[in-house]
């Protein structure tokens, strides 16, 4: 299919007057025997500007046995130079000011030391290229190395170096894809690969003095040669023109190919590497300058249809048994078609329809070719080729079987079948979310519960044709296996015993049925039982699937109920008291082998018997938790009362004449915990000489400790307190002072 553009070069029109010249070249070689060679290069020029330098005549190139030893300069003239066409289509219109021409040099040269055991390098330098490239820095003030090496391998067998096949294209559509046959023909069918490469310098714009940096280097500088340098982001020489996808070379074919997105003049160079039997024998570089310009297509054939495909510009239609066809012409610019006409061979002969669009019915499945010409036998045609194959039908379809009254796998069986000729090579099963299978064609699989669950079976073909069925499948087996796990087989009562039921296949929709052992049943597929008596027991279930199928299972002796633990303990003494507060318990537990012992919550002891002091007075609680062999425990709690004892004494005589000796008359003993305490001091007359409520306060032989000295003599001494427990307590008795 060919395709015709109307081309905008806006970069060849904005920038005539700074062109140079360079736009590319090629060097190669011909081995003619006994170290005779014939060397040719293809050098590229842009001559849109009539100032710009043109081809050099007596064009110096430089031969090197090795990296830096000169052999020779020999000067050489083009032999031809030729415009270049850049459209040889008369739709494609292009500025008048579009111009490349081509200068081929040929050259030949005995070699007197051939073979040798070094590399020849044959060189030619010219500057300038063209200041508006895209991709290298300084553009305008470098030029090229064209250079080909003669390695010693190459030389041995006289061999010749590849040849480029094709002319560079000269213009590229910007966001258009890019296909061009960038290949070589070897005389000698020697391996070639393919790579992007960077392009060399060299010359500049030093004048005509003749060095590495004048404009044509006599001689020509020795290798190795500088790199171009790319102006990095975007561009590499693996990435010289970007696009997306980026420009791209086979390294086996030599097909660049990738979509530019960008317009501009960028220089690319392809390196095909030689090999032979696994040894590089040369390697040749081309460099050209590559135009991306705005393009508009004037005629451009193209199609869609349902499931088409695009290969090498031909279209390609598949289609599943389904005899109609319908295509429609999305041809670019249609006000310039002016006939439509549309071809198939169908058996043995032309079927012909002159619709824009097409509907075509075939007479039976296979392959049909065809095309579609746009103004045919005119200058501006286009045409697209199309290939249609119509499949058989594929049908899907399986069927699945499974033991109804046994869980167990379920067994798929394909029926799938193709109405005609062909094979089906692909099977996937969809069991249910999450599993599928892509292997086999009679799958076996096992559910890990009873359900309806819809299965998918997708089939494919050889030819690509698809097809899908979905079946409910029931699934609804009784357990091969009756399997109960309980949390607990040996405890005391009162136990609660949890049956995990792990059979399966089971669900809400079958008869679960249990019976415990104990006289109680159950209907839960996990259920939750108590057993509140001592004894062994066997439990029973059975289960009945929604269809029917019945299995049961006895497990004897599952469940062991012992006798319970029983708390008890005694403490002495009974009456424990503020002055003798130790008091021993004695366990009387039965059933127990671990003792746990708390004083009001608090953790105390951890052993049958044990002596314990009491931190304080009141009623305190004493908890014993004793724990059976199965971890069964029982609790008895007991209260100790111990008792807040007081006593209380009063001296019968005191001296208070200040020798520091008896000088106070006052109580003690224990009085922790008494209040209301009142002491007071009578005379024989009967009068109240001294009064206190306070313990600490003594008498100091004065009337109320403050006034005049009391008389010697026998006083009346009166002490009333509550004792801690409320008692009230009374003491008379006499105080004699004496000084």
């Amino acid at each position: 299919m060919k395709h015709l553009y109307l081309f905008t070069l806006l970069l060849f029109v904005q920038v005539p007057t700074f062109a140079k010249h360079i736009i590319g070249g090629v060097l190669t070689y011909e081995c003619l025997g006994g170290g005779n060679y014939r060397f040719t290069m293809k050098m590229y020029r842009d001559c849109t500007d009539p100032t710009g330098a043109g081809f050099d005549f007596n064009a110096p190139f430089t031969i090197y046995k090795g990296t830096n030893t000169q052999v020779t300069t020999l000067f050489v003239s083009p032999n031809s130079i030729t415009s270049i066409d850049p459209a040889e289509n008369p739709c494609l219109e292009l500025p008048p000011n579009v111009c490349v021409q081509e200068g081929i040099y040929t050259f030949d040269y005995q070699f007197a030391d051939w073979p040798s055991t070094q590399s020849y390098h044959i060189s030619y330098q010219r500057c300038c290229r063209n200041a508006t490239i895209t991709n290298i820095q300084t553009p305008g003030d470098v030029g090229a190395t064209f250079t080909v090496e003669i390695t010693p391998a190459s030389q041995a067998v006289c061999n010749n170096s590849p040849v480029y096949d094709n002319f560079p294209p000269i213009v590229i559509c910007v966001n258009q894809p890019l296909m061009y046959n960038h290949s070589a023909v070897d005389a000698e069918g020697d391996q070639l690969v393919y790579e992007l490469c960077s392009p060399l310098l060299g010359g500049g714009m030093g004048g005509g003095g003749g060095g590495c940096n004048s404009i044509t280097p006599n001689p020509a500088c020795p290798p190795p040669y500088q790199p171009a340098s790319f102006i990095n982001p975007p561009y590499s020489p693996l990435n010289p023109m970007g696009g997306n996808p980026a420009v791209t070379i086979n390294p086996v074919t030599g097909m660049l190919t990738g979509t530019p997105t960008t317009t501009g003049q960028f220089v690319v160079a392809i390196c095909i590497s030689e090999y032979r039997n696994g040894q590089l024998l040369s390697v040749v570089r081309r460099d050209f300058q590559f135009n991306v310009a705005n393009c508009q297509a004037v005629i451009d054939a193209d199609l869609m249809s349902p499931g088409m495909t695009i290969e090498n510009g031909s279209y390609y239609i598949k289609n599943c048994n389904d005899l109609s066809i319908q295509i429609e012409n999305t041809s670019s610019n249609p006000q310039n078609v002016n006939d439509v006409r549309w071809e198939f061979e169908v058996d043995d002969s032309t079927w012909v329809f002159d619709s824009y669009d097409l509907d075509i019915n075939f007479p039976e499945t296979g392959f049909y070719q065809g095309q579609l010409l746009l103004n045919p036998n005119t200058q501006c045609s286009d045409s697209a080729k199309i290939f249609i194959e119509i499949y058989p039908e594929l049908v899907a379809s399986f069927d699945y079987n499974y033991d109804t009254c046994l869980a167990g796998p379920v067994n798929f069986i394909d029926g799938s079948f193709i109405n005609g000729p062909g094979q089906i090579d692909r099977w996937q099963w969809t069991f249910e979310p999450g599993a599928t299978d892509t292997l086999l064609k009679n799958p076996v699989y096992i559910y890990d519960q009873p359900k309806t669950v819809p299965v998918k079976l997708e089939v494919w073909d050889a030819n690509g044709c698809s097809d899908d069925t979905v079946r409910s499948v029931v699934y609804k087996p009784v357990p091969a296996l009756i399997l109960v796990k309980p949390n607990d087989t040996v405890s005391c009562p009162p136990a609660t015993v949890f049956f995990n039921n792990l059979s399966n296949p089971i669900d809400q929709t079958y008869l679960i049925e249990w019976d415990f052992g104990d006289g109680e049943t159950g209907s839960d597929i996990s259920p939750t039982h108590v057993y509140r008596e001592e004894g062994t027991y066997d439990v029973r279930l059975e289960i009945t699937s929604p269809i029917g199928c019945y299995v049961d299972t006895l497990f004897e002796n599952l469940v062991q109920i012992l006798s319970p633990p029983v708390a008890d303990f005694y403490f002495d003494p009974q009456k424990p008291d503020n002055f003798n507060p130790e008091v021993s318990f004695f366990d009387q537990s039965s059933n127990a082998v671990h003792w746990d012992w708390y004083l009001d919550g608090r953790l105390i002891a951890q052993e049958p018997d044990f002596t314990y002091s009491l931190p304080d007075t009141g009623i305190q609680e004493i908890m014993l938790i004793i724990t059976h062999p199965e971890k069964c425990q029982d609790t008895m709690i007991q209260i100790v009362d111990v008792e807040p004892k007081v006593t209380f004494f009063l001296p019968n005589a005191f001296t208070p004449n200040e020798d520091t000796v008896n000088d106070y008359f006052q109580g003690t003993g224990y009085t922790r915990g008494v209040t209301d305490f009142k002491m007071e001091i009578w005379n024989r007359f009967g009068d109240l000489i001294f009064e206190t409520t306070s313990m600490d306060e003594p008498w100091n032989g004065r009337v109320n400790n403050t006034g005049r000295f009391a008389q010697n003599g026998v006083y009346v001494c009166v002490v009333t307190f509550t004792e801690p427990r409320g008692k009230r307590f009374e003491y008379r008795g006499y105080a004699t002072l004496l000084r």
